[in-house]
């Protein structure tokens, strides 16, 4: 008898523990983390951990002049949230098609920003000067991007500065966007550059985008919170004939739609604060193993699309080999 009821008591134990393991199971690919930032100064919710991209269920994109013409009311249908797009490179240049791109998201109702490619030659106040010049400040766009990234294959500017030196630039024209446009900018660097320049949480008040296409960001940039991850640079979606970069956004989709309503602007200007919601349940998925003009226009309501991009897309997302240096001019 007393070993009969040891024997049930096990089979209960080694039940409740298999019950509990599937449903962890199937709930394999929830953020472990998502919160409001630490600092309360940007709106955004950011991660540290991931189990994977699908766990993530806001994508958005970033574009150049290198997708040619774009249909952004297919992009749009297709469930595409947000997307970023190119405006400037250092002091002088301007993304052929910025302007196109700009007025057309907006019309059609895709939530955008505008990102500048820092040139390490040129003197900051020339780049701030020339982006505020181009970029018009709009009360429902994402916040101002700068790129930072080592760019060893430009013919006019391929020099690396010391670290002390690229933040400073760094901090100048963030400074400058954050006073300009009211929104706390974000930051996007790849992995080499986070490596060698901020590392050690630097810059841990603003939003960070990173890149890790074969792996999920926490592998490639330890300790850092993130708020948007580039997940592929050959994703496919309705409406761009070109391979396209892919990016997820850290937080749930109720918190996008809640940080939307208030214009994308951080606590100093106006914005409420966000509260972490539950995020959804989705099935484990793996990434990749292989590593692969100035003046003001019309604003008009941030629509935020309900649905996930569509599934078929997803090989694109999980397969792409190891893509080259981002386009410059």
């Amino acid at each position: 008898m007393a070993t009969s009821l040891t024997m049930t008591r096990r089979s209960i134990a080694f039940t409740a523990v298999t019950l509990m393991g599937l449903m962890l199971a199937a709930c394999g690919s929830v953020p472990t983390e998502v919160a409001a930032p630490q600092t309360g100064d940007h709106p955004f919710p950011t991660i540290t951990h991931t189990v994977g991209h699908h766990a993530h269920p806001v994508h958005g994109i970033d574009v150049s002049k290198y997708q040619g013409q774009i249909d952004w009311e297919q992009v749009r249908a297709a469930g595409v949230s947000f997307a970023f797009i190119k405006a400037t490179e250092g002091g002088d240049r301007l993304d052929s098609r910025f302007r196109e791109n700009w007025e057309a998201s907006r019309r059609a109702g895709v939530p955008r920003g505008a990102y500048h490619f820092t040139y390490w030659c040129r003197p900051m106040a020339d780049q701030i000067a020339w982006f505020k010049r181009n970029v018009p400040v709009e009360p429902d766009a994402l916040p101002p991007v700068l790129d930072v990234e080592w760019n060893f294959q430009s013919p006019t500017c391929p020099r690396r500065v010391p670290v002390a030196l690229a933040q400073a630039k760094m901090r100048e024209f963030l400074h400058a966007m954050e006073r300009h446009y009211g929104k706390k900018p974000i930051i996007y660097a790849d992995i080499k550059f986070h490596r060698e320049v901020l590392a050690g949480n630097e810059f841990a008040e603003y939003p960070f985008w990173v890149r890790s296409v074969a792996a999920v960001p926490h592998e490639r940039y330890p300790g850092r919170r993130w708020a948007f991850w580039q997940i592929t640079a050959t994703g496919r979606v309705a409406g761009i004939n070109t391979p396209v970069d892919r990016n997820v956004f850290a937080g749930t989709r109720q918190q996008w739609q809640q940080i939307a309503q208030t214009g994308f602007r951080h606590r100093g200007h106006g914005a409420t604060a966000v509260a972490a919601a539950p995020a959804p349940s989705a099935q484990p998925v793996a990434l990749a193993a292989a590593e692969t003009a100035p003046a003001q226009v019309p604003t008009a309501t941030t629509s935020v699309p309900t649905a996930a991009v569509p599934a078929a897309d997803a090989p694109a997302m999980t397969t792409a080999p190891l893509p080259a240096s981002r386009p410059r001019f």
